[in-house]
């Protein structure tokens, strides 16, 4: 296992201005700034052992919503011949929209409520258990050429994305400025690909984050992301003139780990924070493809699976491959969620609800109150993107392991429009047969917030008989998978389930993921 800063083992290269300066001070190098100096002294890397090859650029603070506004080719070229899903992220109390979390949930795959990891101090962080994918890779294929390149030196100083690498570039961009050191991670990463063979490389840019906070998200930032998309094409170039190009197998994705308000800055839980992105090319990967159900923490999961590594179960990672589509039955109605309907504070381009369930679903309604806000009375299916800006910072941005559309029954916004009597609604599942099974399953992702006076309760029912209740919930479960396991009676052919959920002005139950399995 990589020591955690990611020193370990002689094959280790590591490149730091201080160092490169230093070289140049004794003749090894030529003379000049650290940044250049840094750019002549290349990391010598182990020889590569893999046709499958994986490149990550992230680039920090980067605000996807304003790509097509700035002059950026290869971001929009990758757009058209990659898979394209953007998402948001969490908030507090699970994590602010920071960098601290950010990588590290795009390094290890999983959430900050795992990771540990919920603002820039890093404190609490459990890389032991979630390592990157980098210090991953090093576990379990030691014979990859692992490099990374980065200049917000936490990044390292943490191992949050460096640890595990054979060679890397550790540069100071708060000290000595981004300007010049994202220059010197593009040449020498440049240079890597071009003359050496690597198998994996993270590489980090981070001038698009400091122009935000200093310029907002204008015309400056706009500039900034232009030259880190000419950046960017110039590693494309470097991969695309490799000698040994047309025997291999190459992937690059492209990720930020938060957005900015429009005056710039982040940290907090507006839409503008939360905005992130995963772009990746490759093979398997289809072209254009825009999912809806793409997360942060697939990046590390499309890595492993571009090198043919199969995660083991104990990894616990929340990532999958960019490629692999959802199954879930709510996920079928997101082409036909439509526009708000009460919910004014919600932009009137935002489709994101429905009352239909999908085929085979039902919603009983029979004891539901009368009025309310339209969208929530009784279960709806709905998005991140529609139901977390009802009302920000009440945890419905924590709903972070429920994917594209979910169902959720809100009494709390059900309840902001005049109403009578009580929410009270049932979400009906299909009927799945169970015949000649001992015991059956019930799998789900659920995100839950408790408060006196609701109640929220599976009930189980076999071969259409009288639902009895197999589990109620009743203190807060947040975004947690979850599983259900029964005895199948004797003689019973068929099962299904329901979520029956009450309140009154409380808070919300989401169901997602729902799978049911003998």
């Amino acid at each position: 296992m990589p020591h955690p800063n990611g020193t370990g083992p002689s094959r280790r290269t590591v490149l730091t201005t201080a160092t490169a300066a230093a070289l140049a001070a004794t003749g090894t190098l030529a003379t000049g700034t650290a940044a250049q100096a840094a750019t002549a002294a290349v990391p010598s890397l182990p020889e590569g052992v893999s046709r499958d090859k994986v490149l990550v650029v992230g680039m920090d603070g980067l605000r996807h919503d304003l790509v097509d506004t700035a002059d950026a080719p290869r971001l929009k070229g990758m757009r058209a011949s990659g898979t394209y899903g953007t998402s948001l992220l969490y908030a507090k109390p699970m994590a602010a929209t920071s960098s601290g979390p950010g990588w590290s949930t795009v390094s290890t795959g999983v959430w900050p409520d795992k990771h540990g990891v919920r603002d820039n101090s890093f404190s609490g962080r459990d890389y032991g258990r979630y390592p990157g994918f980098l210090a991953r890779l090093h576990q379990v294929r030691p014979e990859l050429s692992l490099f990374a390149a980065v200049d917000w030196k936490p990044l390292d100083t943490y191992g949050t994305v460096t640890a595990g690498a054979d060679a890397k570039l550790v540069l100071d961009g708060d000290r000595d400025g981004y300007v010049g050191h994202d220059e010197t991670i593009t040449a020498t990463t440049v240079a890597v690909l071009r003359d050496q063979n690597p198998d994996v490389a993270f590489v980090y840019l981070g001038n698009t984050d400091v122009v935000a906070h200093s310029h907002g998200t204008g015309s400056r930032y706009l500039d900034a992301l232009a030259v880190q998309d000419r950046q960017l094409g110039r590693m494309l170039d470097a991969i695309e003139a490799r000698p040994a190009r047309a025997a291999e197998r190459w992937t690059v994705i492209v990720c930020t780990d938060h957005g900015h308000v429009d005056r710039g800055g982040h940290g907090g839980s507006s839409i503008q924070e939360r905005m992130t992105f995963v772009l990746a090319t490759g093979p398997g990967i289809a072209a254009g493809a825009r999912p809806h159900d793409t997360r942060l923490v697939d990046v590390a999961a499309t890595v492993f699976h571009q090198l043919g590594v199969t995660p083991e179960p104990s990894w616990e990672l929340d990532g999958r491959p960019v490629q692999q589509r959802t199954t879930d039955p709510f996920d079928t109605l997101h082409g036909s969620l439509t526009g708000r309907a009460d919910e004014t504070g919600i932009p009137t381009g935002v489709l994101g609800w429905t009352h239909t369930p999908p085929s085979g679903w039902s919603v009983v309604n029979s004891a539901m109150g009368t009025g309310g806000v339209a969208e929530w009375r009784g279960w709806s299916f709905t998005t991140d993107d529609f139901w977390s800006r009802t009302h920000r910072d009440q945890w419905r941005e924590l709903n972070v392991r429920s994917r594209g559309v979910f169902a959720v029954a809100d009494s709390d916004e059900w309840d902001d429009r005049s109403n009578s009597g009580f929410f009270d609604s049932t979400l009906v599942t299909p009927a799945y047969r169970v015949s000649g099974s001992s015991r059956v399953t019930l799998d789900y992702t659920t995100h839950y917030r408790q408060e006196p006076g609701q109640t929220a309760r599976i009930l189980a029912s076999f071969n259409g008989g009288t639902p009895v209740v197999v589990r109620e919930y009743t203190s807060d479960v947040v975004a947690q998978a979850q599983s259900l396991t029964l005895d199948v009676p004797p003689g019973a052919s068929s099962v299904s389930f329901r979520f029956h959920y009450t309140g009154r002005n409380n808070w919300y139950w989401v169901v997602d993921g729902v799978r049911v399995r003998t």
